[in-house]
């Protein structure tokens, strides 16, 4: 190629990944806000996404993770837009650098799911089935997501009702959550709560959630391969203005 024709071509390259990372820095931005709102208002989140979303909120923290991903998201797009536009050298390899370790921790995040998904599971019944009985009534947010799930899902707990037992919720008031039980007391047109043995009591939670995630299990391998395809797009972009810069 022509000297003019590199040059074009590198500025070209240029641009676009000003304008990829700059839609990185907008999209980490959206990120961030959503994850705020979630941690302020999980019951609209709910809402708006449906069941499968008071799922989630049970396996991790959504508030919490999209303001990590989000802020992540933040500092790639400014290392790769402002590295590309000034033509910074020291920029544009802590972006690689980045990208790169993230790449290899998503990696190595999909290895240790597909080879200890059993393990997986069992850690995390060992790990809720304590929490469900230490906060389950004493912390509001934590009790109204659980409520959010049970009702949305039709379940109870995590394996079944006697994970309530000696909570502060069953300490407090001796008799389940109302979304075990198909017999309910009311008060009004409020369900009050469950009798002490109220009739057939509701699965548990475990199972349906994982079942959900399934379902939703191609999708979210797709999502994930494009994204690992932008992930080695942009490290290859990025390293070719590096090597490039030299030689304008």
């Amino acid at each position: 190629l022509s000297p003019g024709a590199k040059m074009g071509c590198f500025t070209f390259i240029k641009v676009m990944m000003i304008l990829f990372n700059l839609a990185i820095f907008l999209g980490g931005g959206t990120l961030l806000g959503v994850g705020i709102w979630v941690s302020v208002d999980g019951q609209s989140f709910v809402d708006i996404f449906g069941a499968l979303s008071s799922s989630v909120l049970q396996v991790v923290n959504v508030g919490y993770f999209l303001i990590v991903i989000g802020s992540i998201l933040l500092v790639i797009g400014f290392l790769g837009c402002c590295g590309a536009q000034k033509e910074s050298k020291c920029l544009l390899i802590m972006f690689f650098s980045v990208v790169l370790i993230i790449f290899i921790a998503e990696i190595a995040a999909a290895v240790v799911a597909l080879a200890y998904t059993g393990l997986a599971e069992t850690l995390l019944t060992t790990a809720m089935t304590p929490l469900l009985k230490e906060k389950y009534g004493s912390e509001d947010s934590f009790t109204e997501i659980w409520n959010i799930t049970m009702n949305e899902v039709k379940c109870c707990g995590l394996n079944n009702y006697t994970d309530f037992t000696d909570s502060p919720w069953y300490k407090e008031h001796q008799t389940y959550p109302v979304a075990c039980c198909e017999t309910q007391m009311f008060r009004g047109s409020l369900p009050l709560a469950c009798p002490h043995l109220c009739g057939f009591l509701q699965q548990g939670c475990f199972n349906q959630i994982l079942e959900e995630i399934r379902t939703n299990a191609g999708v979210v391998g797709g999502v994930a391969a494009g994204i690992a395809a932008l992930e080695v797009a942009s490290m290859a972009v990025a390293m070719y203005l590096y090597c490039h810069l030299d030689k304008k």
